[in-house]
């Protein structure tokens, strides 16, 4: 198992997300925390989709160059939604949330993870891809969920986990984990390959 031949490095999650500190640490693995913050999360013109979320996992990996050690492994990742051949990141108010999941209301999407795995000789970036199928969501739906949770931090203005999850997600295509933040299977599969280990 992963967590056996990992006693002679230092993993860092490089994020403020707490769902993907939940998520990683399911995995049983030993890591810190470490966030430079003020990375810039603009998308070129033209990315999408899988292009845009690997970009962004890439992107924040390499503002910690400065900091690796030998021993050290940076983990990164960043998360979009896309519909209707638009990228929806994080709500930057209630209005824009609203609008979002007004976007989203009847409709299936995307969920994409782009994640990056750094070290001092070694990086590999990488994506997963979730199908989210939403039910039609009434006003009152969901300017409840934006003003009682308030999801500035989530792509798409959701967690799949709260609320709007229970309610109005009516099936998904893929990793439920990937929509949370982290696909923590492939992660898991990525992180053996990345260290030479046999599954």
């Amino acid at each position: 198992m992963l967590h056996k031949y990992l006693t002679n490095k230092h993993l860092i999650l490089a994020s403020q997300s707490p769902r993907r500190k939940e998520l990683l640490a399911g995995l049983d693995i030993k890591f810190d925390i470490f966030v430079i913050p003020d990375i810039d999360e603009s998308i070129p013109q033209g990315f999408s989709g899988s292009v845009a979320a690997e970009y962004l996992a890439g992107k924040k990996a390499d503002a910690y160059t400065k900091v690796l050690k030998s021993d050290t492994v940076i983990i990164t990742a960043d998360t979009i939604v896309c519909v209707d051949n638009q990228i929806l990141n994080k709500p930057e108010s209630i209005e824009d949330a609203n609008r979002m999941l007004g976007l989203l209301s009847g409709k299936t999407h995307e969920v994409i993870t782009g994640v990056c795995l750094l070290a001092d000789n070694q990086k590999i970036i990488f994506s997963e891809t979730t199908k989210v199928k939403f039910s039609v969501l009434s006003e009152d739906i969901i300017s409840y969920y934006t003003n009682t949770y308030r999801p500035f931090d989530k792509a798409g203005a959701y967690g799949i986990q709260e609320w709007i999850g229970y309610v109005g997600i009516e099936h998904i295509e893929g990793s439920y984990y990937n929509v949370m933040g982290l696909p923590v299977q492939k992660l898991y599969v990525k992180l053996c390959e990345f260290f030479e280990i046999s599954i």
